[in-house]
């Protein structure tokens, strides 16, 4: 059981954060996508401490991140062509790519597989904190597993209170969904989690991109996945979400016999007009619902919501990401009208 401290993000505090990743402790560390749980990617022993903290399934891969491409040297086998363009165009950004791994990454760190994720993330106090580490960290978004991701370090305090020793506070995260995933196919690209860097960018690059079928369906219970976010349900508040993807009309002509308990999850304050539930806003935008969709769900449960009908976002550019999540806190249940 741990004091858990809350700490700014100034040099002295990445300073203690680092020594304790050091000495194989996790800790919260900011990222521009999430928060994220940090640990030595290389100590196996380390790297356990984050699955018992989150109480996250053993095979459920995690993401590796890096602070200099230099780092990639004795991490991967070998970096092709096409993920060296990604890096160029993305890096550092909310990118992830799937590289064969050497055996430096231990296997509990990649969940069995001969590949692992590895992405440079732009925020600096994450970068900072690798550097003064000296080692690849390991972290997945620092929330108990299968609740919705933190975008702020009270998110983090709540869930993980007594289970670490300290959460580096460097405001709200500016993206708010984690980072893209993706696999090379020769020249082309399989998208197996959509993030801020969209389908639309990628194939500027490729030949190709492919949309895994996991971004939008579930997986089998006995599937191995490369990418984290793909095979559990994710992001859950209590609630029970239900997606109605349809115009507004179409929402607005189901809603209005509905429980009016229930609580709504909309675009705009106008969408919930003259209906009887309660609306939430997350945005118009996919950069405005990416930034704001984990801080509502943690709100749902705030409020005490039993039953929430949510307007489908786009499926395109950065929505796509957005309703990769809503799909999976609604355990994909999706009324299409």
């Amino acid at each position: 059981m741990y004091e858990t401290k809350l700490l700014p993000a100034d040099k002295e505090s990445i300073d203690q954060a680092a020594e304790l990743i050091k000495s194989g402790e996790v800790v919260g560390m900011p990222t521009e996508t999430v928060y994220g749980l940090a640990a030595n990617a290389l100590d196996p022993e380390a790297v356990k401490k984050i699955f018992i903290a989150k109480g996250r399934p053993q095979d459920n891969p995690l993401i590796v991140h890096i602070s200099s491409l230099d780092m990639l040297d004795g991490l991967v086998v070998y970096v092709p062509e096409i993920a060296k363009r990604c890096a160029e165009a993305f890096w550092p950004g909310p990118l992830t790519m799937i590289l064969p791994k050497t055996d430096r990454i231990p296997l509990t760190t990649s969940a069995g597989l001969d590949t692992v994720g590895i992405r440079m993330p732009s925020n600096k106090t994450a970068r900072a904190l690798i550097e003064a580490s000296g080692v690849p960290i390991a972290a997945p978004s620092a929330n108990l597993s299968g609740s919705p991701s933190p975008t702020k370090a009270e998110h983090v305090f709540n869930d993980l209170k007594g289970r670490i020793p300290c959460i580096l506070d460097d405001g709200s995260c500016a993206v708010g969904v984690e980072s893209t995933v993706i696999a090379f196919e020769g020249n082309r690209i399989r998208l197996l989690r959509p993030g801020f860097v969209s389908a639309e960018e990628l194939s500027e690059l490729c030949d190709g991109v492919i949309i895994d079928k996991g971004v939008t369906e579930a997986v089998a219970a006995d599937a191995k996945v490369a990418s984290p976010g793909m095979k559990y349900k994710h992001y859950a508040p209590k609630a029970d979400i239900t997606i109605i993807d349809g115009s507004l009309d179409a929402f607005r002509e189901y809603c209005k016999d509905k429980d009016s308990n229930a609580i709504l999850m909309v675009f705009d304050e106008s969408d919930g007009s003259d209906l009887p539930q309660q609306a939430i806003v997350y945005g118009n935008t996919g950069e405005e619902q990416a930034q704001k969709l984990f801080d509502v769900l943690r709100r749902l449960d705030e409020i005490g919501a039993e039953k929430v009908y949510a307007r489908c976002p786009d499926k395109s550019g950065v929505g796509l990401a957005v309703y990769n999540r809503l799909l999976r806190a609604a355990a994909f249940r999706v009324i299409k009208l």
